[in-house]
């Protein structure tokens, strides 16, 4: 199973606009962070975590011509806003599935009103709405959807056999945590250095890495407050920064 870093970074990106810091002047080129999401692909299948602010460029550099499925984390902006521009895609293969608990498609419905209203404008997403209530199955691949914590905010997290994507939290209760033992890659949320009231630090994800015990951990949705060599440099074994463009390999 290939996991693709389409984007890495927090809701305003990196560089900010307007900020003349270190990192957002970086001439590292994985201290430039789109908007966070990640590719899913098995056998040919793609399936999406997310449509990003910056789908668009993200499917283009990429080379994104199909989607099987998008899976939602859930329905602010950063995490949403793409999904007018996957219209290409599904103009030339039809409704895409597109799977959310239903906290997050009430949040979907205000911001695409227009793409449930039958008939109508043309221009629209045409979606294949399912609402997760359970593990499902996405073209023969198995997902567990987890609930973790975003503020107050419920959010989805989604193991795919030994790898789990776990973005846009900043607590993951006892459960959840059993529910994400045992895996090859974890991905999980360290925003910035300092406290957040909805996401996790850079040492609150060390600290669930190391409850977890995955074999190997990417940190992402990174903000400013991260310089990828700087920071990378002090982290424990197994534990890396992803990047946008970044491509691994997890097992099934």
């Amino acid at each position: 199973m290939r996991i693709t870093f389409l984007g890495t970074g927090t809701s305003v990106g990196v560089p900010s606009i307007g900020c003349g810091c270190a990192t957002c002047t970086s001439n590292d080129p994985r201290d430039n962070r789109l908007r966070t999401s990640v590719l899913v692909t098995e056998d040919g299948r793609n399936i999406l975590i997310d449509a990003s602010t910056d789908f668009r460029q993200q499917a283009l550099r990429t080379g994104i011509t199909k989607l099987d499925a998008i899976l939602f984390t859930h329905a602010h902006a950063d995490h949403c806003f793409g999904l007018d521009d996957v219209r290409p895609i599904m103009m030339r293969t039809g409704p895409l599935a597109c799977y959310a608990t239903e906290t997050t498609w009430e949040g979907l419905r205000r911001v695409y009103e227009y793409a449930f209203v039958p008939g109508g404008y043309s221009a629209k997403p045409r979606i294949e709405p399912h609402t997760i209530s359970g593990a499902f199955n996405v073209s023969g691949i198995d997902i567990e959807p987890i609930e973790v914590i975003h503020g107050e905010l419920p959010v989805t997290a989604f193991r795919i056999g030994e790898f789990a994507y776990v973005t846009d939290c900043n607590h993951i209760s006892d459960e959840a945590c059993e529910r994400l033992s045992g895996l090859d890659l974890l991905v999980i949320d360290a925003l910035r250095i300092k406290a957040h009231p909805t996401h996790l630090t850079l040492a609150g994800a060390l600290a669930y890495i190391e409850r977890l015990a995955p074999r190997r951990a990417l940190l992402t949705h990174i903000s400013h407050d991260i310089n990828h060599s700087e920071h990378e440099s002090r982290l424990p074994a197994r534990v890396n920064i992803a990047y946008d463009g970044l491509v691994v390999e997890a097992a099934r």
